[in-house]
């Protein structure tokens, strides 16, 4: 009898442990789901972000049953003191929210925190930045104001500064009250065809920086006018000839280009054009600041390597070549080119009708640079960069590097069968980062011998066989990149400026647009 007792009453007691451990599984189950607090979470995800060098952009994730944020700005790390600047009241509809008229290179923190009429507002949430440096200096007038030897800066009059210093050269300037007064400064002893960077000061503060290059000098130069014969003087040049070409229009259909010689506009602001001009090379060669205009020429791409041979480097810079037949560079010879650098130039209109943008058949460069151009309404039927095996055919022992980075390309090869890559070279590298490709059908390449180490950051808008195409063999973007409308000012009149914040604020695409 006392152990039936026994056992009923262990029977019960163990009913009754599973029976309250089962109550309070529940009981916590049910804190889990619904939680319950009096005050407001703070926010997270506050990012900061400097926007015009001297204003910052503040933006958080919405807090749970919150109204309204406060935010304070100050110039300590501890986000405490006087208040700076603040914002009160704010919802999320005022979101991404920007302070302006800070000081340049000042490190600020920002807090914010959540309201509510309900709750206990938030802890602050704590996060710092530091803006950029001034820029009040005006846009460099270049015709007016930029000559070999000297540059005249300007900012808004009144505005105060110490100094102007240049580099290279660490050339230290005193500003005047004269120049105060006046919102200008004129720097003399520069040196011609060299790259500056001009920053003032106020004492030890930056208040605006502005990079030039100086015009040719004439003076160490070969002149060339108007009315000059520009193909006898290049084919009667010697090896390192620098021809500064004047302002003018200059009607040639072949330059034959035997030495190395660069062509240089006397003044980059008013380029001289080539029309209908096609240059043959069998030498290296340079050209800055000039218009090549295809109009009325023979049908061939600009510039063409015309025999075998081993060719010094080709330099490219600050030019407009449009309104060509075939294609922009073409290598069909055997030519082993020790560099290319194609760099801030815009090419439009490029039909390729015969030929693709950049076609290398059986010539092959150690180096290919191509960085912040553009690149629209071309290669409709053809594709970009082409570089065929025949160029490590006939030379096995030179490795290509291949840089294509930070420009725009829009309306280009496009069909769904179009490659802006079809490279196959037997030993190179491609480098594609940070540039914007936008309104085309093309892809990348659908080569096994297509060798990408490289591919970050591109943005393809209305471009979807980059990352999407179902080519056989097609290799797409499967990295990190975005498909955001860049908001061009005007495509179909060739301006490229963006307004899209997220690539301006990420330097994608040729910089000139930013």
């Amino acid at each position: 009898m006392n152990n039936f007792f026994k056992k009923i009453t262990y029977i019960l007691a163990v009913s009754a442990v599973m029976g309250f451990a089962t109550s309070c599984s529940d009981d916590i189950a049910d804190e889990i789901t619904s939680i319950d607090v009096d005050r407001l979470f703070s926010p997270t995800n506050v990012e900061l972000r400097v926007v015009n060098r001297t204003s910052i952009r503040v933006n958080w994730k919405e807090v749970k049953d919150a109204q309204t944020y406060n935010v304070e700005v100050f110039e300590t790390a501890a986000g405490e003191g006087t208040i700076t600047e603040s914002a009160i009241g704010l919802t999320t509809l005022d979101l991404p929210y920007i302070f302006t008229g800070l000081d340049g290179e000042v490190n600020y923190t920002i807090r914010v925190k959540a309201l509510s009429e309900t709750k206990n507002e938030s802890k602050w949430t704590k996060v710092s930045i530091k803006t950029d440096a001034e820029q009040i200096f005006y846009a460099l007038d270049e015709v007016n104001d930029l000559e070999a030897t000297q540059v005249t800066l300007r900012w808004p009059a009144g505005e105060t500064a110490t100094s102007i210093v240049l580099t290279p050269g660490d050339i230290t300037y005193n500003v005047t009250a004269a120049d105060i007064a006046a919102g200008a400064a004129t720097i003399t002893g520069l040196t011609g065809e060299t790259a500056y960077t001009a920053t003032l000061f106020n004492g030890s503060k930056t208040r605006g920086t502005i990079s030039f290059a100086t015009p040719i000098d004439i003076g160490g130069a070969i002149l060339v006018e108007a009315t000059d014969d520009l193909a006898a003087m290049i084919a009667a040049a010697e090896e390192g000839d620098v021809f500064a070409i004047m302002p003018g229009t200059y009607e040639v259909a072949t330059l034959t280009v035997s030495k190395s010689v660069a062509l240089k506009a006397v003044r980059p602001a008013e380029k001289p054009v080539l029309k209908g001009t096609i240059i043959r090379l069998t030498a290296g060669l340079e050209l800055e600041s000039l218009i090549l205009d295809g109009t009325d020429s023979s049908g061939d791409q600009t510039i063409v390597y015309n025999a075998d041979g081993t060719y010094g480097a080709l330099i490219i810079n600050n030019c407009e070549i449009k309104n060509y037949t075939k294609g922009a560079l073409y290598g069909n010879t055997k030519c082993n080119i020790a560099s290319i650098t194609i760099t801030n130039n815009i090419y439009s209109n490029i039909e390729c009708n015969g030929g693709d943008l950049f076609d290398f058949r059986n010539s092959i460069a150690a180096s290919f640079t191509f960085t912040n151009n553009t690149v629209y309404s071309s290669a409709a039927a053809r594709d970009g960069f082409r570089m065929d095996a025949g160029g490590s055919t006939a030379f096995p022992s030179v490795k290509s590097i291949i840089n294509i980075s930070n420009n725009t390309f829009n309306a280009v090869c496009n069909g769904n069968n179009r490659r802006i890559l079809y490279i196959r070279l037997a030993n190179h590298e491609i480098t594609f980062n940070k540039n914007i490709l936008s309104n085309t059908a093309g892809y990348y390449s659908n080569q096994a011998a297509t060798t990408i180490v490289e591919m970050s950051n591109n943005n393809y808008f209305n471009a979807p066989n980059f990352t999407g195409s179902t080519q056989s063999g097609a290799k797409n973007d499967t990295g990190t990149y975005t498909t955001l409308d860049p908001g061009y000012a005007d495509a179909t009149k060739g301006n490229f400026t963006l307004s899209n914040e997220e690539l301006i604020y990420n330097k994608i695409g040729d910089q000139r647009w930013w």
